[in-house]
């Protein structure tokens, strides 16, 4: 029988809906735009900071590539070629000897110098939204608190606050937010579209499809550049003249948020959206879809300050015809990805960004009757590269079957100690919810030591 998982989330690509395009580039744009988290609940309590000596900070960015829909990672990363539950995917040489991935991730085994793999990440979560939910945030869902994600918490600690690109920008579809931080910390979610077309090498045949199209930056029709600054003028001067009757931090956070879009509309930075200025042959080993574009994009937003970057690629909730779905997903996937790890170190730029690869669990070891995988949040595997991380590295293993996790188990908690440590924050920093919480930013997660350098 046909699997009918209507709560699933991989079963669209998570393209942008026009809810999605609505939802996250409003709320990013206006949030990025919002008042500093001290204006609003006083960031942090001071006494409740423990102090940030204690970790060293080695990457300054942050890029995420998340599989929605629980990816099968034992046909990734975890390969059990030769047993029932392993399939036809076949593990490959790496170019770290002694190390296999499998067949289906050729481009990333030959930076696998530079990868450090989970393969004993464990969870108890095996529905789509609350293991998103814990993957994003490192708590489960409880009800009474919204947590802050990773993206938001990256940019509150590594953010550059004069920037004028948002400090969190999702690529490919709507993400966990900013929980009770700020709205300046949600995402800011851009769509980078389809495929360069056939042929386009150079600046004459590269068209608009070289340009991701960012929503809501453009003036709207009949209103160019005079004309717009008209308008600000009009609104400062409506703004003092409220002010002097009605002074509050209100005011100041509208003045504020109007001030940060204008300079988002505005900086020469958003060239980095066009990916045009890229070399045709880079372009083509990214990939030309949107997950190669995407992966592309990334580098660009961290090569420019950007503190946290999420790339979505969808499609990984493989009930049925698994090994098929898997093994297209990868070719988006492996050539991305690994072009990413390796174009970031050619610019020698990787020990100063973190990559991490993830989804909310993985898949059944046994083939189910329609070969495909179910969800399985008992022994899943997770990719780490780059800065603060030791590479070169399998850490964990599950049994000959992949069924269990038979050595150095791993919880979501430490997974999100070990991120937070590589990038020099305390993972036992505390921010206070409005409910006056202190809540830490790892769920009393212990680093991998084995993987930070």
């Amino acid at each position: 029988m046909a699997h009918d998982c209507k709560d699933c989330e991989g079963t669209r690509r998570f393209g942008l809906t026009r809810r999605d395009a609505l939802r996250g580039t409003l709320g990013g744009f206006l949030g990025f735009a919002m008042a500093r988290q001290t204006e609003l609940f006083g960031a942090a309590m001071p006494d409740l900071l423990l102090p940030q000596d204690t970790t060293t900070r080695a990457a300054k960015s942050v890029i995420v590539v998340w599989l929605a829909g629980g990816p099968a990672t034992i046909d990734m990363w975890d390969p059990k070629e030769g047993r029932e539950n392993g399939g036809p995917t076949q593990a490959i040489d790496t170019s770290v000897k002694g190390i296999q991935y499998a067949d289906n991730m050729p481009t990333i085994a030959k930076v696998a110098e530079h990868v450090g793999v989970i393969r004993s990440m464990v969870s108890r979560e095996g529905s789509h939204e609350r293991g998103r939910y814990l993957l994003h945030t490192g708590y489960i869902p409880t009800g009474t608190v919204s947590h802050p994600s990773m993206g938001s918490i990256t940019a509150l600690e590594l953010g550059n606050k004069k920037l004028d690109l948002p400090n969190f920008i999702s690529l490919g579809g709507s993400t966990d937010g900013a929980g009770f931080l700020p709205p300046e910390f949600n995402p800011f979610v851009v769509d980078a579209g389809g495929a360069r077309r056939p042929g386009a090498d150079n600046k004459k045949d590269a068209g608009a499809g070289d340009k991701v199209k960012i929503a809501n930056i453009d003036y709207p029709a009949g209103v160019d550049k005079n004309r717009f600054r008209e308008r600000m003028k009009f609104l400062q001067e409506q703004e003092a003249d409220f002010e002097k009757e009605h002074a509050s931090d209100e005011v100041t956070k509208h003045k504020t948020a109007y001030e940060k879009a204008d300079r988002l509309m505005h900086t020469p930075l958003l060239e980095s959206f066009d990916l045009s200025k890229e070399k045709p042959e880079l372009t083509k080993a990214y990939g030309e879809g949107k997950f190669g574009r995407s992966c592309m994009l990334a580098r660009r937003l961290v090569e420019r300050g950007v503190a946290f970057v999420e790339i979505t690629l969808g499609g990984w909730d493989t009930h049925q015809d698994n090994f098929t779905k898997v093994s297209s997903n990868c070719k988006q996937l492996d050539p991305g990805l690994g072009t990413l790890i390796k174009d970031l170190h050619d610019r020698r730029m990787l020990d100063k960004t973190l990559v991490v690869c993830m989804g909310e669990f993985g898949r059944t070891p046994k083939i189910n009757q329609n070969t495909g995988r179910d969800h399985y949040p008992r022994a899943w595997s997770a990719m780490l590269a780059g800065g603060g991380i030791q590479g070169g590295r399998v850490i964990g293993a599950t049994d000959k079957d992949g069924v269990e996790v038979k050595e150095r188990p791993v919880t979501v908690p430490d997974l999100f100690a070990t991120i937070y440590t590589a990038v020099g924050v305390d993972p036992r920093k505390k921010n206070v919810s409005p409910l006056g919480r202190p809540i830490a930013l790892s769920d009393n997660g212990v680093a991998v030591k084995e993987l930070l350098t």
